[in-house]
């Protein structure tokens, strides 16, 4: 079925060999004949395809009905809709309004309908002339293409979250391991021409040897700090993302370099704001509150229906695309959060890493953010890709002696709490609305897991299992560990239920005393735990001998 889409795709627009067949005369006869309630189906028609089939040539169940654009890249290209000799204003504005498509596409949205909206990055290559553009609009698809790879890689994702259907748009291209080279060559013309603009003596001398970015020697700097803050945000932004995908958190400390370095670029294009809109308000006056671009222009090289036709197995959805200081706004609190993850020490007992988990979402991090955190924590079946889910158990049991017991490690039932850890992990990186659903099937499963542990500890009580004596203490501490963690999700469920606002004003006591019994408990099986590592530790000790008896 993939396969017959993507060479429906290919195939469109006809090309000169297309052989295209008249049925009106069909349809019309067989309009005649049906009756009411009968169809025309071919012979690998089923009712379960029916019920997801959309209505052709109906403008609200077709998208590709309501293109009112052109019909293909080559000929939006052909009518001038996307020169590559580009005023330098008109250039930033290219930047600002595929920056607020990017923010718009974390949203929530496709990429069919935000990024790729853009004429130049359905055809990169033709950009190389302008080098400023070429570089931009390189790094923001490879950028683009990492953000996809990281979130499919972590699963927390629903539709309403993150839109990671690619839709056949080119994602990929050669060079793009060379983004970063080409970006920083921009990067130290731009910067050259800043110290040639600052330095009033050489300014002169220097303007003869490099070429200036436009023909107004008094708006060159404002230009170049404007220019420079965007490309050198997009650079921190890839080097950040890059390092936090590194293995077992290597790259954290380079990362929140990069991130601070980014929120300060950020604060530069801020400030830039002004600079842009005094100028472009000599053609352009007026409120800009719904702006994509800091100057208030409307960005050139930009169609919204140009990819309708690739969106045809879905029903049209109208896109708004962020102002730009929304835009600003998300991507500030994005590096924020990222920032945040950064801090995390990487050598946390396994309650540590899920109360990190649980204060992260109070900031309400959006998807990008939650599926680092995960990707960090959860590696390879690993805590942080070094730590053996049995050794985490055993330092959570206060038992790190177990460590190396290959009885403990091959335990079914230490495998299966291994499995329940990694699944709590993974789900308290979900939005909370899916987070809350999957915490009360959880729950269901940590209870059948106590039963299996009680079950094999009264065996071990009542000697008809063939367990050791050592195996019998360990087992009945990770039955009480479980239960404390069983409560630690309960009470989790409960108050996310809060946050929800699924509960009436009727039900707040009811669910006040649930929740009192579950902290009760929970705070009774600490105690035990606490008091049974004392005294596992006492028994291990050796028995000191006077030498005077």
């Amino acid at each position: 079925m993939a396969e017959q889409e993507a060479n429906c795709l290919t195939a469109f627009p006809a090309g000169e060999q297309t052989v295209w067949a008249d049925v009106s005369p069909f349809l019309g006869t067989v309009c005649r004949e049906l009756e009411v309630g009968e169809l025309i189906h071919g012979e690998n028609f089923n009712l379960f395809e029916a019920m997801s089939a959309l209505e052709i040539m109906d403008p609200k169940m077709d998208s590709g009905m309501t293109s009112c654009g052109y019909n293909s890249v080559e000929e939006a290209i052909g009518s001038g809709a996307a020169p590559i000799k580009l005023h330098l204003l008109q250039t930033i504005d290219v930047m600002d309004h595929l920056l607020a498509c990017e923010a718009t596409w974390h949203k929530g949205h496709s990429l069919a309908q935000t990024v790729f909206t853009c004429l130049y990055l359905l055809n990169l290559e033709r950009t190389s002339p302008n080098s400023l553009l070429h570089a931009y609009c390189k790094v923001t698809r490879v950028t683009c293409n990492l953000i996809r790879s990281f979130v499919s890689q972590s699963r927390t994702h629903e539709e309403e979250d993150f839109f990671t259907m690619a839709f056949g748009l080119p994602l990929k291209g050669e060079g793009d391991d060379k983004c970063l080279s080409i970006l920083n060559a921009v990067d130290e013309t731009v910067a050259r021409q800043l110290r040639a603009c600052k330095n009033s003596v050489t300014r002169k001398k220097i303007a003869d040897d490099y070429e200036s970015l436009q023909p107004d020697p008094d708006l060159e700097e404002g230009y170049c700090k404007a220019v420079l803050s965007r490309l050198r945000f997009r650079k921190s932004f890839y080097h950040a993302l890059t390092y936090m995908g590194k293995p077992q958190g290597r790259g954290l400390e380079m990362a929140h370099k990069h991130i601070v370095s980014g929120l300060s670029e950020l604060a530069r294009i801020r400030e830039s704001s002004d600079f842009l809109s005094s100028i472009s308000s000599r053609a352009c006056k007026g409120e800009f509150d719904d702006r994509t671009t800091a100057s208030g222009q409307e960005a050139v090289g930009f169609d919204a229906s140009i990819n309708s036709r690739l969106l045809s197995p879905t029903p049209p959805r109208s896109i708004n695309i962020l102002s730009w200081k929304m835009a600003i706004d998300y991507f500030e609190k994005l590096l924020q959060d990222l920032d945040r993850i950064c801090l995390l020490p990487l050598n946390p007992t396994i309650e540590e890493a899920l109360q990190f988990a649980v204060d992260f979402q109070k900031s309400q991090p959006d998807l990008v953010s939650r599926s680092q955190l995960q990707l960090l924590i959860v590696q390879d079946g690993k805590l942080f890709g070094r730590d053996l889910l049995s050794d985490v158990i055993c330092r959570a049991m206060k038992m790190p002696h177990l460590a190396n017991n290959r009885d403990f490690q091959r335990n079914d039932s230490v495998i299966q709490l291994g499995r329940l850890i990694l699944n709590l992990l993974r789900i308290l990186c979900t939005n909370i609305a899916y987070q809350h659903r999957k915490l009360g099937k959880s729950l269901q499963e940590w209870d059948a897991l106590l039963h299996q542990v009680e079950m094999t500890c009264n065996n071990q009580q009542n000697g008809t299992s063939s367990g050791s004596g050592g195996e019998g203490l360990w087992m009945r501490q990770m039955k009480s560990w479980a239960e404390e963690q069983t409560c630690w999700i309960a009470c989790r469920f409960l108050m996310l239920g809060f946050e929800l606002e699924l509960y009436s004003p009727s039900e707040y006591c009811m669910i006040y005393w649930y929740v009192e019994h579950v902290l009760m408990t929970l705070f009774h099986y600490k105690v035990f735990k606490e008091r049974s590592a004392t005294e596992n530790e006492h028994e291990r000790m050796p028995l000191s001998v006077d030498p005077c008896s």
